[in-house]
């Protein structure tokens, strides 16, 4: 089970069999991938009704599909992805892709063709209070057009004209921003409308069962009416008729509903939050808001909201794959600047310049022209279906073999009336009794199909799932998929990630070594040198990913970042420091970011009196392993001989006894001759050897309230955590 996960033992599993489901979620601030897990499959398990994994290839899904007969597939596999339209979609991606690679081709052979006829362009009409158009900004970005960045006057020049600022942002006022959203458009675009519940309707009466049913229905009451009188025969036709109406009913409420349902999922899973600079400050907003001009702060596991250009960035790598159909890491830097929306960040941080929103973007087409349809089948719908498919067979079967008996039976003259008379007697017996003779025998073949196949037993279980996840939801669960519902009730064994599950993922520090001594309280700096003292600031404030915002009025300051960058800028503000004063002292060469393989992150720094520093954070096992020395609080530079590392050891496994989460901070004097050139600084990697270590802090998340309560009644359920 990977860190980060969740994952569910299933009790009716058999023998070496697990369950698991996969399920993305944005990553938590400690580097986990945060998936969530439930599958039913083993080794060996040949199960043709076994659901395959997530994201499995689709010839695997086609050959599951055809591993069994299935009555009815259009509505036995209603909530199953639909091969045939993930084709069909594809087929779409590809003709955009494919169809924007022509548009940009045209367009340059016609500016190509333009430049040398000597043709002027026609002066574009360009939006109030901006000095650049939407088509141009549309243009330039879809296209790549780093020339036409050049000729803005690269991205200082382009934040003129968009009247932004590539530190602060935009204002960020209503008025600006609804002059921007008028001018360039806004991060939306057109999607097709669900299902109406008459489709719904429609589609429940094309099941083949219930097109029976109706057959059914007419012959035995037109049989009743005509052998019984008008005033009994009704009734069984009558009967039949009013099962077949409520179940389509029925069948057409509940998968309308929980269309509604999906779709309101579906939209809240887009509203994606974003960080963007507006005024100076650092804030989250939905994705939908996004503007022009706005400044977007991107980190690792982000996805890039829109189409833009990249104003500063550290190592910062993204996952075009999405767009591109490359399954190739793209490195972004001031020569390679353009962002496309809808990709990943995989590796780095950086903020950059929204240029284009909306249907402006390959994104937006790219989306307008798909409708998302993610509707799955359960495992116990899928096995529910498969036995409903098993009696249907044998019913068929069995059916049949009773209308050939019946049918000798009958003109072998072998079946009477009630008063002992032969029902048919060859040459005697007339045309409209041997009619009504035969459809009594294909109405008993009839009800014996109707009988075998357990139509109502899929629909109990859909109406039961999804009171389920009714249920669910009141109590602020929030459940994506029916199956959800089915196999969370069996399960046994709840594997789940501490921060932001457990707790409250608002880390504070509460213990803090400095210079081999604990400061009392975390935060008290008298006992420190100036030398340490600054060495600690300045690890504090340059080598994060986060910010801290001083307001000009005085009022309370903001902090922002992931819950463990507030909790150390937190700290830095205790220890009197001024985040924008310490970040001026002294300017980042090159930035080795955090990411969940290495555990650690680095930063080079060249100070104003052209000292280089390079400050090391992370997990605190791992960077004091990568220290030679140690910093007295006196400022003198000490070996860390076994014993001194066994002692800092002991401060960890104090603090990790205690359920803190620790953090370390190191660094080592680099000279000036060693950096590379600004060329090579791309592909440089920071020395991490020879570490002078500087402290330690302990960081506690609270536990959410209620956890405890939780823990004891999954413990007194059986459920082992």
């Amino acid at each position: 089970m990977p860190a980060g996960g969740v994952g569910v033992q299933a009790p009716e599993a058999s023998p070496g069999r697990y369950v698991r489901r996969v399920d993305e979620v944005p990553p938590d601030d400690d580097g986990c991938d945060g998936v969530f897990g439930v599958d039913v499959r083993g080794p060996g398990d040949n199960d043709p009704f076994d659901i395959p994994a997530k994201r499995a290839p689709v010839e695997r899904l086609r050959r599951w599909r055809q591993a069994a007969l299935v009555l009815n597939a259009s509505r036995r596999f209603r909530y199953t992805l639909d091969l045939k339209k993930e084709e069909e979609k594809e087929q779409i991606r590809r003709k955009i892709r494919a169809h924007a690679q022509v548009i940009r081709a045209a367009l340059l052979f016609k500016e190509a063709g333009e430049k040398q006829n000597g043709d002027t362009e026609l002066p574009e009409i360009l939006p109030r209070g901006f000095g650049i158009g939407e088509d141009q900004l549309t243009s330039m970005t879809r296209d790549h057009n780093y020339s036409a960045l050049q000729e803005y006057g690269g991205v200082k020049g382009l934040t003129n004209l968009l009247k932004t600022n590539p530190e602060k942002g935009i204002h960020g006022d209503e008025a600006d921003l609804s002059c921007r959203a008028n001018a360039f458009g806004a991060n939306r675009y057109p999607r097709k409308k669900g299902k109406s519940f008459w489709v719904f309707l429609w589609e429940a009466c094309k099941d083949l069962t219930l097109v029976i049913l109706i057959v059914a229905a007419a012959i035995s009451l037109v049989l009743g009416i005509a052998t019984e009188g008008i005033k009994e025969g009704w009734y069984d036709g009558a009967s039949i008729a009013f099962a077949v109406f409520l179940v389509i009913l029925v069948t057409a409420v509940s998968d309308y509903k929980q269309s509604l349902q999906f779709q309101h999922l579906n939209e809240e899973k887009q509203n994606i939050q974003v960080e963007v600079i507006r005024g100076g400050r650092r804030i989250q907003v939905s994705i939908f808001d996004i503007v022009v001009g706005d400044v977007v702060a991107l980190k690792i596991g982000d996805q890039v909201p829109a189409d833009g250009i990249l104003i500063s960035g550290h190592s910062l790598a993204i996952d075009e794959s999405s767009m591109t159909g490359e399954s190739k890491i793209v490195l972004k830097d001031q020569n390679s600047p353009f962002l496309m929306g809808g990709c990943k960040v995989a590796d780095g941080y950086g903020t950059m310049l929204v240029t284009a929103v909306g249907l402006n973007t390959e994104w937006g087409l790219l989306m307008a022209s798909i409708s998302e349809d993610n509707n799955e089948e359960t495992p116990l719908q899928v096995r529910l279906n498969g036995v409903a498919t098993f009696i249907g067979i044998v019913g068929l079967v069995v059916a049949a073999m009773v209308l050939v008996v019946l049918f000798a039976r009958y003109f072998t003259g072998h079946t009477t009336n009630p008063d002992g008379t032969v029902q048919f007697v060859k040459g005697r017996t007339g045309v409209k009794s041997t009619i009504f003779g035969v459809i009594k025998i294909l109405t008993v073949a009839v009800t014996i199909v109707v009988v075998a196949v357990p139509e109502g037993l899929p629909l109990a279980v859909t109406l039961t799932l999804a009171y389920s996840m009714r249920k669910m939801m009141a109590d602020k669960a929030l459940v994506r998929r029916l199956s959800a519902c089915e196999t969370m009730g069996s399960a046994t064994t709840i594997c789940s990630d501490k921060t932001g599950t457990l707790t409250l993922n608002q880390m504070t520090v509460v213990r803090s070594i400095v210079g081999a001594i604990e400061l009392q309280p975390q935060a008290t700096i008298d006992k420190l040198s100036h030398t340490v003292t600054s060495l600690v600031l300045e690890a504090i404030a340059q080598n994060t990913s986060g910010s801290v915002f001083e307001p000009e009025d005085g009022s309370t300051v903001e902090v922002t970042g992931s819950p463990t960058e507030k909790a150390i800028l937190s700290w830095g503000l205790e220890l009197h420091m001024k985040f924008a004063v310490e970040r001026s002292k002294s300017a980042i060469i090159h930035v080795s970011p955090f990411n969940s393989e290495k555990k650690r992150g680095g930063v080079a720094v060249i100070g104003r009196d052209s000292d280089v520093h390079v400050h090391w954070k992370g997990a605190a096992e791992i960077v004091l392993a990568l220290c030679t020395n140690w910093l007295d609080v006196d400022g003198s530079t000490h070996e860390m001989t076994p014993d001194k590392a066994n002692h800092f050891r002991k401060y960890i496994e104090d603090m990790a006894e205690q359920s803190l989460r620790c953090v370390a901070f190191a660094y080592r004097n680099l000279d000036p001759k060693d950096i590379p050139s600004e060329e090579q600084r791309i592909n440089w990697e920071l020395p991490d050897n020879d570490l002078t270590l500087i402290g330690i802090v302990g960081m506690k998340d609270p536990c959410r309230p209620g956890v405890r309560d939780a823990v004891e009644l999954c413990t007194n359920s059986g459920v082992k955590l």
